[in-house]
This record gives C-alpha cells, structure tokens and sequence, in this order.
C-alpha cells in the first residue's frame, strides 16, 4: 500500500516541478525522486511532526486563494513553490500510511481500509455536491480569481453532501449520538478544506498559465488534477481525527 500511494505521490511531484516552474524533463525527474526520499525518510518521523506544517500549509493556503492575485508575490519563487510540494504531498502519504496501519477508538474492530474508502467518498461527495448545487444555484463566485466557475452555492452543496455521507455512515456504523455529532463536524471541516485543495492548485496552475498539471491521464488532465482535493483532505481528517482522540 504504501508503495503504491508513493509511486501515485512521485508522479504527482514530477507534475508539481511543472507547476513551480521547473520545465526540464532532469528537473523535474529529479523532484520526483527527492519527494520519493522523502517519503522513505519520512516512516522515521511522528505522525503529529507531520501533520502539524500540513495544517498550517492548508491554512495559509486558504488566504492566498482569496487573496489571489495580490498575494502572488509572497509564494512566486519557483524554489519557494518546491517548498510548498513538499508540504503538500508527503504529509498526504503519511497521511494514508499511518490510517492503513491504524485503529480507530470508537470502533476498533473495523478495517482501516473503510476509513481510507470513507475518506474518499468524503472528497467524492463534496466533488459531486458543489458540481451539481454549483450548477443550479451558482450566481455569487467562490475565488472568481482563482477559478470562475467555483461558485458559495457549489460549496455549500459539498458541504450539504458531507452532511448527507457522515449521517449515512454513522447510521451504518451504529455510532452514538456523541460521535455522529463528532464525525460530523469533522466532515464538514475536511469537506471546505477539500475544496480549498482543488482552488489551491487551480491557483498554481493559473499562475503557471496551464490549463492541466499533466497529461497523463489522457481526457483527465494529470495525477494533480485526480487527487488536488485529496491532498488536502486526507491530512486534515487525520489531524482531527488524532486531536480528537479517534486514532
């Protein structure tokens, strides 16, 4: 498992050397294999030691996506972006690692495997919430700067449909009302948090002048692009998730 999420996280970085600003099939190789070292170097380290820059990164990032484009200036160093990669992408396959390896408190006879798949229908969901909500209600513009087409009422419909996935599973799993209220919040925030993660790398790629991190993924633009939201979901969930005690 962790093998395979870093060789997803390798190709991932090789597409951020792009993003940065490093165009040189060398350069970019390069970066791919440092972030690969990177995550070997990381298993050493504690989750928490991790997990805490991840949270800062995501929170600053929120204010340089609603500030675009007069914050440019703070983050535009290609080295600088490099940095930003780093923050991004190893705390997200420690992320996963350390949940495949986990028990969680409430229900520690459950797989890790449904926490990982829970994590994916969270971003999945506020995905397909904000696309269609968006689609129907979407007048007052999210970050207009960033991506024009990511609209309040796209995000409150991810939100609205995080809602609608935590209730599920907690009816499913049986969890008391304590923690349904806690998985709730939980959701929500790491849902925002999700989206702040796809107009984090639309902010990236706009100030590159790319329209996809990759094509790799032919009709489906880059790795980047399948995974953006998840890079900053995942850490997020699992930093509350260890705040609060669950893992």
């Amino acid at each position: 498992f962790a093998i395979f999420v870093g060789a997803i996280t390798a190709l991932a970085a090789w597409e951020w050397a792009n993003l940065s600003g490093f165009v040189s099939p060398q350069a970019r190789v390069t970066y791919a294999a440092v972030i690969a070292g990177l995550l070997v170097l990381s298993e050493g380290l504690s989750i928490v030691s991790l997990m805490l820059p991840a949270m800062l990164w995501w929170f600053a990032a929120c204010v340089l996506v609603m500030t675009y484009p007069s914050t440019v200036a703070s983050w535009r160093s290609p080295w600088f972006k490099l940095l930003i990669g780093v923050l991004v992408l190893v705390p997200f396959w420690k992320a996963l690692v350390f949940v495949r390896n986990a028990t969680l408190m409430p229900l520690p006879e459950l797989s890790s495997l449904w926490l990982i798949l829970y994590m994916l229908l969270l971003v999945w969901a506020a995905d397909v919430g904000a696309y269609f909500s968006g689609k129907a209600w979407g007048k007052r513009k999210l970050a207009p700067n960033v991506s024009p087409g990511k609209s309040w009422a796209g995000a409150w419909g991810g939100v609205a449909s995080s809602v609608i996935l935590a209730l599920v599973a907690s009816f499913w799993l049986g969890l008391s009302t304590k923690d349904t209220a806690v998985l709730l919040c939980a959701s929500v925030f790491t849902a925002a948090i999700s989206i702040m993660g796809d107009l984090a790398e639309s902010m990236f790629k706009r100030q590159r002048g790319i329209k996809d991190s990759s094509q790799l993924l032919p009709g489906h633009g880059g790795v980047l692009d399948r995974i953006d939201s998840l890079t900053a979901a995942v850490p997020v969930f699992v930093s509350i998730l260890l705040i609060i005690g669950w893992l």
